[in-house]
């Protein structure tokens, strides 16, 4: 009996510290965490396409008499192409680089004013616009923010007319100056993005002769002043 008593208390020590081990070994076992979300990497070369539209103002100034002839409001179409570089610094800020080149197909027609009592007209047309920019952004996972600033060059040309002697003349010239824009990227997949972008050209002033008109103006010269807005949606594919 004795004998028989010692077997069952041997028999339940041993299921006990088995029971111990094997819910030691269950809470070892746990599930591991979850994973962490990939961050999206938007450091690396890329290159692409956009399309959009643009608005121009221009002034064009007699320098002997003050008098200006004011450009209406223009619009139309630009598309062209972009390629620069990302580089991450760190999860949510992003510089870069970007060089834009595109086509243009809008013109403006100025009022006409009275010089030296002659009737001036002037047509202007934007052949191209070209930009080079820094970029800074803040990254939110897939989504970037950013601002750009740097210089663009413009091609223009311009027709001026003296409407009261009938004669005119057609000049074109590349013009610079200061940009500054705002943009939204998105990552659709790790190579491919999309965006949104508004860009504003600041051109300096271009001067020249106004002997063309007519001998009251042997002497004179016109100053173009303009500023060009653009807006554009394009895609890239980062290497």
């Amino acid at each position: 009996m004795k004998r028989t008593w010692l077997s069952s208390a041997a028999v339940m020590a041993l299921l006990t510290t088995s029971g111990s081990v094997f819910a030691a070994d269950m809470a070892i076992r746990k599930a591991p965490p979850p994973l962490p979300i990939p961050i999206y990497n938007w450091t690396g070369f890329y290159i692409g396409g956009n399309l959009g539209g643009a608005w121009s103002n221009g002034t064009l100034t007699d320098n002997f008499t003050g008098a200006g002839i004011s450009g209406n409001n223009n619009s139309g179409f630009i598309g062209g192409g972009q390629i620069g570089y990302n580089w991450q610094v760190s999860p949510n800020f992003v510089l870069g680089v970007e060089g834009m080149f595109d086509g243009a197909s809008f013109n403006s027609s100025n009022n006409q004013v009275v010089v030296l009592g002659d009737t001036i007209h002037a047509d202007l047309h934007t052949d191209w616009v070209s930009t080079l920019a820094a970029r800074f952004g803040y990254a939110a996972n897939n989504w970037l923010f950013y601002g750009k600033a740097g210089g663009g060059w413009v091609q223009n040309s311009a027709t001026v007319s003296d409407l009261t002697r009938g004669t005119s003349v057609s000049v074109s010239n590349t013009n610079s100056g200061w940009l500054v824009g705002a943009g939204i990227e998105y990552g659709l997949t790790s190579n491919w993005t999309m965006k949104a972008e508004w860009d504003f050209l600041r051109l300096n002033s271009f001067t020249n002769n106004a002997d063309f008109l007519g001998p009251a103006f042997v002497g004179d010269r016109f100053s173009l002043q303009r500023d060009i807005n653009m807006f554009t949606v394009g895609v890239n594919y980062k290497f």
